[in-house]
């Protein structure tokens, strides 16, 4: 059986968004990237925590996941984001580009539709930092449908963090098909 996917969000997650007073974590460096379609001239900073790689790295490697990136920033994820943080390839899932004022136009995170269509019947850990109740009613219904789905959501202002990484790996070894893996 193939191990769960483990989607990884970006912003809020990877990039954390600012504190009130502008400051970014200590342990985050600058980057400036030029997303696809983006003029050179017009490049986007973003504040990575190099740890951040060498912690999903460790992850990944176990063979417990199936790494996806799961971001606005679609195909940026793989060519941008990740070799920043020395990850490997990974795949995205192409998320439309809506046209909403909200991230939870419908009371729950905009890309969960999508997600659960592209997941269809998989098992999955879904890390975002956006989720509302209704995102975590829609998790716990999969799971108890068989399609077991853990939601983990850093804080914005911090983002992942080596507890969270933890709690994933905890819970897939307590998972039926990791003990076979």
């Amino acid at each position: 059986m193939r191990p769960p996917y483990l989607l990884l969000d970006i912003d809020g997650v990877l990039i954390p968004f600012p504190n009130a007073d502008g400051s970014t974590p200590a342990t985050h460096a600058r980057h400036d990237v030029v997303p696809a379609g983006r003029s050179a001239d017009n490049p986007v900073t973003v504040w990575l925590n190099p740890d951040h790689g060498r912690l999903l790295v460790d992850v990944i490697r176990t063979g417990l996941v199936t790494p996806v990136w799961c971001t606005s920033w679609r195909q940026d994820a793989a060519t941008l984001v990740g070799p920043l943080l020395g990850l490997p390839n990974l795949p995205y899932i192409d998320l439309p580009h809506p046209r909403i004022t909200t991230s939870h136009p419908n009371g729950y995170l905009w890309k969960r539709d999508h997600v659960d269509a592209w997941l269809t019947d998989a098992p999955a850990v879904w890390i975002d930092d956006d989720f509302t109740s209704l995102d975590h009613v829609w998790a716990a219904e999969r799971t108890a449908r068989g399609m077991t789905t853990l939601l983990i959501q850093p804080a914005a202002s911090l983002g992942l963090q080596p507890e969270h990484l933890t709690e994933l790996t905890e819970w897939i070894l307590r998972l039926p098909t990791a003990r076979a893996v």
